[in-house]
């Protein structure tokens, strides 16, 4: 106990994380029922593809007959359901990845429907940035419906498809910078069974960031899905990278654009970091399932400080990330410089809100992670705008991310 308080952590929340834990114990098990399933199935796609050391040998230059990099691609698709996948550490984000995935089906004269407000901050440039290359430069049209009381708002869809340019609707499962709830994987299926009834020639894109093996299916009914390997499924271990998985045609086209037409899914030099990819997707059901305990702990201990939490302790999550609604800049502020202090790297590293590349608003950004920028390890964010919320994600371990925010917590009760 002496040594938390010298770790920085408030008495007031050292005397409430007993109880909090005690309340919070039985949602584990259902979490840790989810993880089970989840390793049975990566575990099986291993044993089925007789994953070898042969497997992580490095190639270069064009990458051909890459053993290791064609069978991880075939290991993603059995774990998620789908005709085809590719994995590639050429990949340097989330944005990249869904960039790639939209431009892979979207012509010149179509037009991207978001079923899910606006996207996530730094896809509006893609979507519909001057700067050049975006979505729009290309004559690509973009329309949005919003969410209506945290769901889809099915009649605005329909009226919306009447456009008969409409090539691909949009969904994205998580929150983003948004105050609600996260969609499942079967509300996303209902809603693509009701675009197909009326347009069997809309695509169904997901943005799947965040969502990986939080629930025991994918959105495996999409056309395409794509997604980070430094959130989710690289398990933090993978150092860089992403995925795209659906259907093989879509695939194929997705990684023409990657690499170029003709070439697609056969090249690609792997630069000898299989092994941490293929490390990094097994690990990645029990990673996902200790961040799921660090944002339900952390959930339960802001409320009862009394705070504004999304989703609520006990609510059905549907990606990793917690939001807390502080409602003045310095609380958010406050927060995400006690996390950055109780990572294990850069914990002297004080952050501060700036403009940063792809966003509408300045952000700040605490990230003591092992990987520049990954939001599988204990990490917290948010625009500087009302109503000023902060989004935790990620956790190596439940322990030290249970230890982060505690004393972010200690932080915020500092502020007046």
């Amino acid at each position: 106990m002496s040594l938390l308080t010298e770790f920085g952590i408030d008495t007031r929340i050292l005397k409430i994380c007993g109880e909090i834990e005690t309340e919070i114990r039985p949602l584990f098990e259902a979490i840790e029922k989810r993880e089970s399933e989840n390793q049975t199935k990566v575990l099986s796609s291993f044993r089925k593809h007789k994953i070898s050391s042969a497997h992580f040998n490095p190639t270069s230059g064009y990458g051909y007959d890459d053993l290791g990099r064609d069978t991880l691609d075939l290991v993603f698709a059995d774990v998620f359901g789908t005709e085809a996948a590719f994995v590639r550490p050429h990949f340097i984000s989330g944005t990249h990845t869904l960039t790639v995935m939209l431009f892979a089906v979207l012509r010149p004269g179509d037009v991207l429907l978001s079923v899910t407000g606006d996207p996530y901050d730094t896809l509006t440039d893609v979507i519909c940035g001057d700067s050049g290359g975006s979505l729009k430069e290309f004559g690509i049209g973009y329309e949005k419906v919003d969410l209506k009381n945290d769901t889809f708002d099915y009649p605005a869809i329909e009226k919306a498809l009447e456009n008969q340019k409409i090539r691909a609707v949009f969904l994205t499962r998580s929150k983003g910078y948004a105050w609600r709830e996260s969609l499942s994987v079967p509300e996303m299926a209902k809603l693509a069974d009701f675009v197909r009834e009326r347009r069997k020639d809309v695509l169904v894109l997901v943005d799947n960031c965040y969502g990986e093996f939080v629930d025991t299916a994918e959105p495996a009914f999409a056309d395409l899905f794509a997604g980070s390997l430094i959130k989710n499924p690289g398990g933090g271990v993978a150092p860089s990278g992403g995925y795209i998985a659906g259907k093989a045609d879509c695939v194929r086209l997705a990684a023409d654009r990657l690499t170029a037409p003709g070439l697609g899914l056969e090249g690609g030099a792997n630069f000898g970091v299989m092994k941490d990819l293929y490390f990094g997707f097994f690990m990645a059901p029990h990673i996902v399932s200790q961040a799921i305990k660090c944002a339900v702990f952390c959930g339960a201990l802001m409320e009862r400080l009394g705070f504004d939490v999304c989703p609520k302790p006990g609510d059905v999550r549907n990606d990793i990330i917690q939001a807390i609604r502080f409602g003045t800049p310095n609380r958010v502020i406050a927060f995400c410089r006690g996390l950055q202090a109780a990572s294990p790297i850069d914990s002297f590293v004080s952050p501060e809100p700036w403009a940063m590349p792809g966003y509408q608003n300045e952000v700040i950004m605490a990230a003591g992670a092992f990987t520049q920028g990954s939001s599988i390890e204990i990490s917290a964010d948010g625009p500087i705008r009302p109503p000023f919320v902060a989004y935790m994600q990620g956790g190596l371990t439940y322990e030290s991310g249970k230890l982060a925010v505690m004393h972010a917590a200690s932080e915020v009760l500092k502020i007046k």
